[in-house]
């Protein structure tokens, strides 16, 4: 257990940064690695793998109810040096990762071809965003175990056993998907079925090397069934903090399906461009994710504590550098967006769609910045309403627009990336003035301390 109440808060997100980046990119890459190597079955078959790959922010809102509920809560008893309650929270949330899983599975089956046949541009897209979706399925399952046990080691500053496990898992994923996708060394291509089958291969693989680690190794929280017995009081403090949060992704969900939605009378090529657009711009996104994500550990557990000056401070110091992060990101989308986006397709129109929509929506990258430091703020302080309120707002400000100016006559693309720089922006503000209300309910008024009190004693080290 890593104590991070104590010592230097740059020096401890500029620790667990750089690994929660590299699980989280090792994640992006796998969803890369599929959309380069169907390239070469044709538009429809990237732009089906695009649109199913919008269905994870459904499931990712789930996964973020248990992430987010778990490292708050587990952050809250650390920091106040409850083991006890941290084990409890920490089985009661196994208990919700396989409810989660098994729902995954069954909603997955049921609803794959519904859902593309809403967002799909011809029934070709649907049939291959359907395909990938159903083997894609154990992939999304999977996750919610290696969620819980992931959100457990961070809520106590580990993040380097999950991050090495992703990064093997991605290692598997690209080594499979070339070999099910195009039949390398085999002869026996299963196109996009394959490519979800080598993602959900390498999550397997991934989720059994993490749970062996953490039965090993881990030592503060451990796996105890006599605590995976449903226990409503203890599900619904994990679920009050956690909802709310996925509630979020749930709004991300309605965003994406308007942006295709709107898109959909531009056809294919048109979805298939801003897939892959979006793809490396979440991939750029990451460094300043990661430097927010690792605040929310810090500002927990020094809720826990009790130590409000410590908490502000964590918010100052992760807004000043996810800012900058995503100020060095943004000049290369702006004047090379073509260098970030080689390879994903040889179709011109596609290519021309992915390379406008970086260069415009690139122009919100530091709202987007502040918009995960408040939100990583609020897991810590473990509210996440406001997190629910300022997307909510976000989607309703951008949908209703963006459909209305789609039946315009004249209607361009353009305006589909205008309107969500505008909406983003709103939601940053918006953000901001939430977390400031929220510091001064739950904080109260700041106390003098000078910068040495404030970070005063050694940076607890974490195994290796």
């Amino acid at each position: 257990m890593k104590d991070l109440t104590r010592g230097s808060i740059v020096g401890h997100i500029l620790q667990m940064s750089p690994p929660i980046m590299a699980g989280m990119i090792s994640i992006m890459i796998c969803q890369l690695v599929d959309l380069y190597f169907v390239s070469g079955l044709g538009d429809a078959a990237v732009a089906g793998v695009a649109a199913a790959g919008n269905a994870g922010f459904l499931v990712n809102g789930l996964l973020q109810v248990l992430g987010v509920g778990t490292v708050a809560l587990m952050a809250h008893a650390v920091g106040r040096k409850d083991r006890g309650d941290a084990n409890l929270v920490f089985n009661q949330s196994v208990t919700l990762s396989v409810l989660f899983g098994l729902l995954t599975l069954v909603a997955g089956t049921a609803l794959s071809r519904p859902y593309m046949r809403s967002v799909a541009a011809d029934q070709a897209t649907i049939e291959a965003g359907t395909t990938y979706l159903l083997w894609f399925m154990p992939a999304l399952a999977l996750e919610f175990v290696m969620q819980v046990t992931a959100s457990a080691l961070r809520a106590t500053g580990i993040v380097r056993p999950a991050m090495l496990v992703r990064v093997l898992a991605v290692v598997i994923n690209i080594a499979l998907a070339p070999v099910l996708i195009s039949g390398w060394g085999t002869g026996y291509a299963l196109g996009i079925a394959g490519a979800g089958l080598a993602s959900s291969i390498a999550v397997g693989i991934g989720t059994l090397m993490l749970l062996g680690y953490f039965r090993k190794v881990e030592r503060y929280v451990a796996f105890n069934p006599a605590q995976w017995r449903p226990q409503p009081r203890h599900l619904m403090r994990i679920l009050n903090v956690g909802l709310p949060a996925g509630g979020e992704f749930a709004m991300m969900f309605m965003f994406m399906a308007v942006v295709y939605y709107v898109l959909s009378d531009f056809g294919a090529a048109a979805q298939a461009g801003f897939g892959i657009g979006q793809r490396v711009l979440g991939l750029i996104h990451m460094p300043a994710l990661a430097v927010a994500l690792a605040a929310g550990p810090i500002a927990g557990q020094n809720v826990g504590a009790g130590n409000g000056t410590r908490v502000r401070d964590t918010f100052v110091k992760t807004a000043l550098i996810t800012t900058a992060v995503m100020i060095a990101f943004m000049i290369p989308a702006q004047l090379k967006p073509e260098l970030l986006l080689a390879g994903f397709s040889n179709d011109q129109e596609t290519m021309a769609i992915a390379y406008l929509f970086l260069r415009i929506i690139s122009l919100n990258m530091v709202a987007q910045g502040l918009i995960f430091t408040c939100s990583s703020m609020f897991q810590g302080l473990g509210n996440t309403r406001p997190v629910l309120l300022s997307s909510a707002t976000r989607v309703f400000t951008y949908s209703l627009p963006a459909i209305w100016l789609s039946t315009r006559p004249g209607f361009r693309i353009e305006y589909v990336w205008y309107l969500s720089i505008a909406a983003t922006t709103l939601q940053a503000v918006l953000s901001l003035w939430l977390l400031r209300r929220e510091f001064s309910k739950r904080l109260g008024v700041p106390k003098a301390k000078s910068a040495e009190q404030a970070s005063s004693g050694p940076i607890a080290r974490e195994p290796a």
